[in-house]
C-alpha cells in the first residue's frame, strides 16, 4: 500500500512539474522599443501603437508625447477612447472650436474619457505631455473641417 501512495505521490509531483513548466511568462513591452511617428503637419506630436494598431479590431494602447505648448485641434473618434496622463497636466476641452478658456486640467495620473463621436481637443499648456489612450478598434481620427490641421 505504501509503494501505492508513493507512486501517486511521485505521478503528481511529475503533473505539477509539467504545469510549471509550461506557464509562460509575462512579456514586457519596453518603452525604449516603441516606435514613434510624427504626423504629417503636426511636429508638436509624438505617437507610438503599444498594443494593436488603428485598423485592428479589438483592444489597442496608444502612447502621445505632446511638445510645450502643442495642440491636437478639434477632432473625433468612431470609438470611445479613455485617457490616461501619464506625465504633465494635459488640458481637455469639449467641442467642434478650440476653446482655451473651457479647458479642464487633467494632471498626470488621472484619466478621462471621450465617448464615440464625441469632438474634442487637447492641449499642452503648462509644458511636455506624455499619455496613453486605450479604447477597442478598429478606430481612427476625424478632424473637424473648420480645425483641421493647415
Amino acid at each position: 500500500m505504501r509503494s501505492l501512495h508513493f507512486a501517486v505521490f511521485l505521478w503528481i509531483g511529475s503533473l505539477a512539474s509539467l504545469a510549471l513548466a509550461e506557464t509562460p511568462l509575462p512579456i514586457p513591452i519596453l518603452p525604449e522599443r516603441l516606435h514613434w511617428v510624427t504626423p504629417p503637419n503636426h511636429p508638436a506630436i509624438q505617437s507610438a501603437w503599444v498594443l494593436g494598431a488603428e485598423a485592428q479590431p479589438g483592444l489597442y494602447l496608444l502612447r502621445v508625447k505632446l511638445a510645450p505648448g502643442g495642440r491636437i485641434p478639434p477632432h473625433r473618434h468612431p470609438d470611445e477612447r479613455v485617457t490616461t496622463v501619464l506625465s504633465g497636466i494635459l488640458y481637455v476641452g469639449f467641442g467642434e472650436t478650440f476653446d482655451t478658456t473651457k479647458v479642464v486640467a487633467i494632471p498626470s495620473g488621472a484619466v478621462y474619457v471621450a465617448p464615440a463621436q464625441t469632438p474634442h481637443y487637447v492641449w499642452a499648456k503648462a509644458g511636455e505631455v506624455s499619455y496613453q489612450e486605450m479604447g477597442i478598434g478598429p478606430t481612427g481620427t476625424v478632424f473637424i473641417a473648420a480645425q483641421s490641421p493647415p
